[in-house]
């Protein structure tokens, strides 16, 4: 039998206790489209995501993630996962076929973070109504038709106040992720990692926080653009709107561009992301930052992350 591997991060869901203002931040402000509504949830996806969704909106008396979804390499890595996954010890939750719109069977369980994970295979790509449709047969909908409008749901930054070293090692050697990128404290422990499963410096950024009110917080989602244009039209946008932002910026760990919002229903926050590096070397080794670099990490240029007290707002990850 294989060994399964995770192909790339699927989706996010989020509850909300105001669908409305969120369905109107992400559809209207940030331009994802919406793919169907199902029993109250609404499911989007950015223009040039494939998967039947990217983020998916539902209801609920307060802000918070109830999952973060992977997609497989193959069908059988679904079962594959969960075979290994109870060989040591972690609870693992069949999810039947359909019980979230466009997916197939998956399993579900918890990092030693207590964030829950989602694995499946089977997704739905639904075709798009012609209105809609981008004339490029290898694009889904119209690009920039609306909003800020990135192009594809790129990664997801999580925080703990549980011992991050004991996730970092179970995304590592049970769910197969690399670490990419790390921030070391003056013991030399990881507090901070950012890891992989594809070439992208980071699908999922772990980052430890002691005093965090619940084990596990969602810092932020991110959605990717073509160019750090886009990062400086979205600024526009979103002031247009009302909407306060941290950035537009420049990371030292990724080289990326990022600006950071709030959805005001759920409490959110998205960071809208371009440049960056891709890592193709087979024998990559972990570039490491200390806390003397963290502020040139945080913020090579511009607005800086590390001096606003409100990008360390979290919401709950359950």
């Amino acid at each position: 039998m294989l060994v399964p591997e995770i192909a790339k991060l699927g989706h996010v869901a989020l509850v909300t206790p105001d669908l409305e203002k969120s369905l109107w931040f992400f559809r209207d402000v940030i331009g994802l489209e919406i793919t169907e509504e199902v029993e109250g949830t609404v499911y989007l996806r950015a223009w040039g995501d494939f998967e039947h969704h990217s983020l998916s909106l539902t209801p609920g008396a307060e802000g918070y993630v109830d999952h973060i979804g992977w997609r497989t390499k193959r069908p059988e890595d679904v079962e594959g996962f969960a075979v290994l996954l109870e060989k040591v010890g972690t609870e693992v939750k069949w999810i039947e076929a359909k019980t979230e719109a466009g997916q197939g069977r998956a399993i579900r369980f918890k990092l030693p973070s207590q964030h829950t994970f989602e694995i499946y295979y089977d997704v739905e790509k639904p075709e798009v109504d012609e209105k809609q449709r981008s004339v490029l047969k290898n694009q889904t909908y119209k690009s920039y038709n609306r909003g800020v409008s990135p192009r594809r749901f790129d990664h997801v930054n999580i925080h703990t106040s549980t011992d991050a070293a004991v996730t970092y090692e179970f995304l590592e050697k049970q769910l197969g992720f690399k670490m990419r990128e790390h921030l070391v404290d003056e013991e030399d422990k990881t507090i901070a990692g950012w890891m992989s499963v594809t070439p992208l410096v980071h699908d999922v950024a772990v980052l430890s926080k002691p005093l965090a009110p619940t084990p596990a917080r969602l810092h932020h989602i991110a959605y990717w653009s073509d160019n750090m244009q886009d990062i400086l039209r979205a600024a526009d946008i979103l002031k247009e709107n009302g909407i306060n932002f941290i950035g537009p910026g420049k990371h030292g760990i990724s080289q990326a561009m990022y600006l950071y919002v709030m959805d005001p229903g759920s409490g959110c926050r998205v960071e809208l992301f371009s440049g960056g590096y891709l890592i193709f070397e087979p024998d990559w080794k972990s570039i490491k930052w200390t806390m003397e670099e963290r502020s040139l990490g945080n913020t090579y240029w511009g607005d800086s992350v590390q001096d606003k007290p409100e990008n360390n707002i979290t919401i709950e990850a359950k």
